[in-house]
């Protein structure tokens, strides 16, 4: 098979030939720069540039060596775009690596700490001395949530301001011509599985507008105002995604949406509320998915969410990531009994928390071993580790993971 049909027979519940691989194929499947800049030095391979393309949790774009020593089947839509030297400036990661930043993300320096502006100036996020990510600081309606505000709060939020390639490179009139265009070269290119990052985030948004606190009190305080706010919301993501699905639709194979649903014990929010407020929104997006593209709809998703699966799937989600398995009724044989010739499980192959930071490279090797054996059968599962492999992960282990699987 080729890494496209593997990904494509596992996603529609056929046992490929062996299992998928997603390494960097979304924000959530890859490794932060500094662990990247190691791991190239661990494998022996040569010295490149580390390209950094999302400056907020310091993701490394993962280069042709590395998916090929893996054996990885997927690809993001992203990689095809901003190529160009000029689309990248010098900067230096935390512990002192050198890498390049997207222009557009460029952090500023002040005495003790990075940060990331918006156009305006406004501080949006803060990385002190000493820290490796970059967090919120502003959130545009937590004073002022007039409904007018709400289009011009995505250009005034760290999460929203700061996009991953394509970003500004398909800016401007000429815009979804280039899109377009950059996407079919990019099918024809290769063999890989692509995926394309749209977003859609309602619970998220919510949160990085209004704060977490806030926006949960206007559910639960003022169902009305969150009603409107979430049909502006939406209204935007349509339009949106309208506009995505013309030009790359055709050209990808998975679109990939996200809302992070969960806590360590369950859903941040009850079912009863998940249907309320967010599924009919959901199935509005998703179904659009299915109309204008033959793509599969994924679902990034945090925590343990087992209530929410049934209702995700009626509104048509067809695969979730990344299958936080230590959280609260996320465990794999449950998950794989309950929901696995319905639901892909994009994930879960190994557990970040602790097995994949403290563990030996044999407990990593045993724990891959017993995970994979449970979601193989039957296809419906594309191995990737719970989330973004951190920055502090041995490079050892990172090996042991991957050739677990292969």
């Amino acid at each position: 098979m080729t890494s496209q049909e593997r990904i494509l027979a596992t996603l529609n519940h056929q046992e490929p030939d062996r299992v998928p691989v997603d390494l960097s194929g979304h924000r959530s499947s890859g490794i932060m720069a500094m662990a990247y800049a190691r791991l190239r030095d661990f494998l022996g391979l040569p010295k490149k540039p580390i390209r950094v393309y999302d400056p907020i949790q310091q993701l490394a774009i993962v280069d042709d060596d590395v998916l090929a020593r893996f054996q990885v089947d997927t690809i993001e839509l992203g990689r095809a775009f901003a190529l160009e030297d000029k689309w990248w400036c010098e900067w230096t990661l935390p512990d002192g690596t050198p890498c390049l930043m997207p222009v557009w993300a460029r952090p500023h320096r002040v005495p003790g700490e990075w940060q990331l502006r918006s156009q305006s100036g406004r501080v949006l996020g803060r990385m002190p001395d000493g820290v490796i990510y970059f967090e919120q600081t502003h959130f545009p309606l937590l004073e002022n949530d007039d409904p007018a505000h709400v289009a011009a709060a995505f250009d005034e939020c760290m999460w929203t301001a700061f996009a991953t390639p394509p970003g500004p490179s398909v800016a401007g009139p000429d815009g979804e011509r280039l899109l377009a265009e950059t996407a079919r070269r990019f099918r024809q290119q290769t063999d890989r599985a692509i995926l394309g990052l749209f977003g859609g985030n309602l619970l998220e948004i919510g949160q990085y507008f209004y704060r977490n606190d806030n926006f949960f009190l206007l559910l639960a305080g003022e169902p009305e105002r969150a009603h409107r706010f979430l049909d502006q919301l939406v209204a935007i993501h349509l339009a949106n995604l309208d506009r995505f699905l013309a030009a790359v639709g055709e050209h990808v194979d998975v679109i990939l949406f996200g809302d992070d649903f969960g806590m360590q014990q369950g859903p941040q929010i009850s079912r009863a509320m998940y249907r309320e407020f967010f599924q009919p929104r959901q199935r509005l997006m998703w179904q659009r998915v299915k109309q204008r593209s033959r793509a599969k709809v994924m679902l990034h998703c945090c925590g343990g969410v087992r209530e929410l699966l049934d209702d995700m799937m009626a509104a048509g989600l067809d695969a979730i990531n990344p299958v936080q398995i230590t959280c609260r009724g996320m465990e794999a044989a449950g998950l794989k009994q309950d929901f696995g010739k319905r639901m892909t499980f994009w994930g879960g192959g190994c557990d970040t928390r602790a097995v994949l930071i403290q563990g030996t490279p044999q407990q990593v090797r045993d724990h891959v071993r017993r995970q994979v054996e449970i979601w193989r059968p039957g296809g419906g599962y594309v191995f990737q580790q719970v989330h973004n492999i951190m920055a502090d992960v041995p490079p050892a282990n990172i090996v042991a993971m991957f050739d677990a699987v292969n």
